[in-house]
């Protein structure tokens, strides 16, 4: 998956056919997961800072499953600011991310005598890089002028007491944020900043969209990226499939933000001597 694989290279007959199959049903946006936290078998290893802040533990979501986890809960300390740092992510030439980020709230007015500083909410930051930013950096001062770039505030749509925490009775969070463009590196890492919640990060998953390949008018269009904007759309140029002929150039689809395929322009058309079937199959002409 490293490289992007737009290209005029014609495409394999079992590459066209497998593009048909995706035509003749629905077609959904290719998403392609570079970071899963729910397939860790070991420890996540992630940076935090200060060390009483964040603390990977294992734990089990809501269907019981074995998960690695983070979790903070320095409610009863005022002026909290935790750090945590995800290891790199390669972003394998794509310009725009995707963060499914499942979590865990406590209520603060379910908490006693808890600080008027409690949280419900916490950070989404990124930063773009070529390599790997140094355990070694730890230090107050880095932290204090860490260069990362905001996503966004996140805050959770359900909180738990300890009641529901007691009856097993998990409230669990999924929210999803995009960045982009990404140029200046080949990768980033992903930061989150806890000002005083008490919550656990359940699962982190990071991923870009794709358009998948497909056939449209008897041509061909090959597996596009999506643009670095989510209004971003990418040409792609398309070929005839096999015994069809260009009628109506050039031929191209634009790959919405999404995902997604949209305007179609251009069009092929079987050769003389074959016709149609399935509408987007050419084969010869039975003989009479």
């Amino acid at each position: 998956m490293g490289a992007d694989r737009r290209g005029t290279t014609m495409p394999t007959p079992a590459t066209w056919v497998a593009a048909l199959l995706l035509v003749m049903t629905s077609v959904h946006a290719v998403e392609e997961t570079v970071m899963d936290t729910r397939t860790a078998t070991a420890e996540l290893g992630w940076i935090s800072f200060p060390a009483n802040g964040w603390e990977e533990v294992s734990g089990y979501d809501e269907n019981l499953n074995t998960i690695r986890t983070y979790q903070v809960c320095n409610v009863f300390e005022p002026s909290q600011n935790n750090w945590l740092l995800t290891t790199y992510v390669d972003r394998r030439a794509a310009q725009r991310i995707y963060v499914e980020i499942r979590f865990t709230v406590r209520d603060c007015a379910s908490i006693p005598s808890v600080l008027g500083s409690c949280k419900e909410t916490f950070n989404l930051y990124y930063l773009e890089t070529d390599r790997t930013v140094s355990e070694g950096i730890k230090g107050v001062e880095y932290w204090a002028n860490a260069p990362f770039l905001k996503v966004d505030t996140i805050a959770a749509d359900e909180s738990f007491s300890q009641v529901d925490f007691g009856g097993r009775l998990m409230k669990v969070n999924t929210e999803v944020r995009s960045f982009g463009p990404l140029s200046k590196g080949r990768g980033f890492h992903l930061a989150f900043q806890d000002l005083g919640a008490c919550m656990s990060l359940l699962a982190v998953r990071v991923f870009y969209k794709k358009c998948p390949s497909v056939v449209q008018n008897f041509a061909f269009f090959p597996e596009t990226l999506t643009g670095a904007e989510s209004t971003s759309l990418v040409i792609a140029r398309g070929s005839c499939i096999p015994n069809a002929e260009e009628v109506d150039v050039p031929i191209k689809l634009y790959c919405n933000g999404d995902g997604e395929w949209m305007v179609p322009i251009g069009s092929c058309s079987c050769k003389a001597g074959y016709e149609p079937d399935n509408g987007n199959v050419c084969r010869g002409k039975s003989m009479h």
